[in-house]
């Protein structure tokens, strides 16, 4: 199926008034390019529920710091736009970044909660209230019935479902596994940027984090089972950001181990910064 394309919210809104009209329900995948098979996953999910399903393109300026470098963030707009048309996707939303951020823009959604659980936060200040503004206008611009979110980013997953709950905004999120290789390292666009030795190092964080998870269900305090996930990627040549075991829905230190649990990590493979996260 070959996608419509549009670059306007006027002519997103005419596609989606159309729908609207004919009494159909529809997902919205936000993405920022560098399509692989985990955003189609979240298109195919989208499939499930409604009836059509947007994908926006929009590499956001807002969720970059000054260190980081926009302009090396990986584009193949041919390319994306074969993939999602191949994946099911009706409609792809390619904004510019003065469609989303006109001239006189002053408005930054700021988030607290899971946004400032002392993950990727810590190291990304700017991350989340970048995040949340454009997902805000996304969804909102949309006016979709549900948004597919991958569990990869399971913090970001966090943060958009209390933003949107808290803002009223009338979208239900949902949480899709994630899109794993064969051999279990979880898909990214950035792990084109890993050597081949750092491909094989790589796996080691989801079977480090996945050994932990199983030490948490035998028996053993969740901070001996984070600390020994900690030692094993640094013994492998990892730099840690963060091994640490999280309530799943508000991210916060849990208080027993009777609670919805997740471990998350985040480290560094050589110049890639890789993250994962695994349910207890």
């Amino acid at each position: 199926m070959k996608p419509k394309l549009v670059r306007t919210l006027a002519a997103l809104r005419r596609e989606t008034t159309k729908w609207r009209k004919e009494g159909l329900t529809y997902a919205v995948v936000p993405t920022m390019g560098a399509i692989h098979s985990g955003h189609t996953e979240l298109v195919a999910q989208g499939l499930t529920r409604a009836d059509r399903v947007i994908a926006t393109i929009f590499v956001n300026p807002k969720q970059f710091a000054a260190h980081e470098d926009l302009d090396k963030y990986p584009r193949d707009e041919d390319g994306d736009v074969l993939k999602l048309g191949k994946a099911g996707c009706h409609v792809i939303y390619l904004p510019t970044p003065e469609e989303i951020y006109p001239e006189g823009f002053c408005t930054t959604v700021s988030a607290t909660g899971p946004a400032k659980a002392g993950l990727e936060d810590k190291f990304r200040p700017q991350f989340f209230d970048g995040v949340c503004t454009i997902v805000a206008k996304l969804f909102i611009q949309t006016g979709a019935d549900y948004a597919m979110f991958g569990e990869k980013d399971y913090q970001q997953l966090q943060v958009v479902t209390r933003m949107a709950k808290d803002l009223s905004i009338p979208i239900e999120v949902i949480g899709v596994a994630t899109v794993r290789e064969d051999d279990g390292l979880a898909k990214s666009s950035r792990n084109v940027y890993l050597s081949k030795q750092e491909r094989q190092q790589a796996l080691a964080i989801y079977s480090s984090l996945s050994h932990a998870a199983e030490r948490i269900r035998g028996g053993l305090d969740i901070q001996s089972a984070a600390r020994l996930a900690t030692r094993t990627l640094m013994a492998l040549g990892f730099t840690v950001d963060y091994v640490t075991v999280r309530n799943a829905a508000t991210l916060a230190p849990p208080q027993n181990r009777d609670e919805p649990l997740r471990i998350i990590a985040a480290a560094w493979l050589g110049k890639t910064r890789l993250i994962d996260n695994v349910a207890v």
